[in-house]
């Protein structure tokens, strides 16, 4: 494929969106790891992004598509795709009457701030969540006793033919991070969250502790993709992690935080290999000492 031709094409009727070449992941992700993706785009809505994508199936490319970054783990060596990164913090939400709607580029973190200034309660949790609202619908994600099955209502999506679908409610299959998008080639556009009217000053308040709370437990001054582990049944990744006497160790550049046993992190210089070489490390260890398969949470890119 010769992306530079492919992008030229794709200025001359999408001029106002970013587009860029031989563009390094490691921009693009929490993690700070990764090498060059061929080419890539950063559409602004979820009109522009509808656009790009019909653009890119008539061209026949099969995109890759990346929100926030902050559950992937790029190679080193990049990757010789196109990727969408849904231009974190471009997507709108709004409020009416007791429902937010988010774009998926939206973060979790704008919408939670949406919904409590207009004095909604219900997405609290997803404060301190790093990632968007497309990639949180897609993997139902959750913190501290809270997961977004609890608000999800709507979500307007491209199917795998980029017809516009929505489907509602029980329609989404949430599970423990999961949803009906798992593993599709889908292209979320928006999300309408019902939430429940409640007191601004107490709302933000409990945004405010589950913050401190969320400081105090885990290494954010720290690049990393948040838990390494789903967490296994019957117990915790990071309490069998610890167990195993993990905390700490290190690979390259990749180590156990010592603050927190569940984050993977790169303590400045860790690459992908780094990275696989000591999750596999972990997995090993834990399984050899309690029988526990842990299950990745990080989703690899390449693989």
């Amino acid at each position: 494929m010769n992306y530079s031709l492919l992008l030229n094409d794709i200025r001359k009727t999408m001029p106002a969106l970013e587009l860029r070449e031989n563009e390094p992941m490691a921009g693009h992700c929490s993690f700070k790891i990764g090498g060059p993706a061929a080419a890539m785009a950063l559409p602004r809505s979820a009109e522009e992004l509808e656009g790009l994508c019909a653009h890119l199936r008539a061209a026949g490319v099969r995109p890759l598509l990346i929100g926030n970054g902050t559950n992937i783990l790029p190679p080193d060596e990049g990757l010789d795709r196109f990727v969408i990164v849904t231009c974190p913090g471009a997507g709108r939400a709004e409020v009416s009457g007791d429902t937010l709607t988010a774009e998926c580029g939206a973060t979790l973190a704008a919408a939670a701030m949406a919904a409590a200034e207009a004095g909604l309660t219900g997405l609290e949790f997803a404060h301190g969540i790093p990632g968007s609202v497309g990639g949180g619908v897609i993997m139902n994600a959750g913190a501290y006793g809270g997961e977004l099955k609890d608000a999800v209502a709507q979500t307007e999506y491209l199917d795998e033919d980029l017809v516009r679908r929505t489907i509602t409610g029980p329609e989404h299959e949430f599970s423990y991070r999961h949803s009906v998008f798992s593993g599709r080639e889908a292209v979320l556009l928006r999300t309408r969250f019902a939430l429940t009217p409640g007191d601004r000053d107490a709302i933000q308040g409990k945004m405010r502790e589950l913050a401190a709370k969320r400081r105090a437990s885990q290494p954010l001054e720290m690049p990393s993709a948040g838990s390494t582990f789903k967490r296994p049944a019957g117990g915790y990744a990071s309490a069998l992690i610890d167990q195993a006497g993990l905390r700490g160790c290190s690979i390259g550049g990749a180590q156990v935080s010592e603050k927190h046993a569940g984050f993977v992190v790169n303590t400045g210089s860790a690459t992908c290999a780094d990275v696989l070489r000591l999750m596999e490390h972990i997995q090993k260890t834990v399984y050899a000492r309690s029988g526990v398969a842990l299950e990745p949470e990080v989703l690899v890119l390449g693989r």
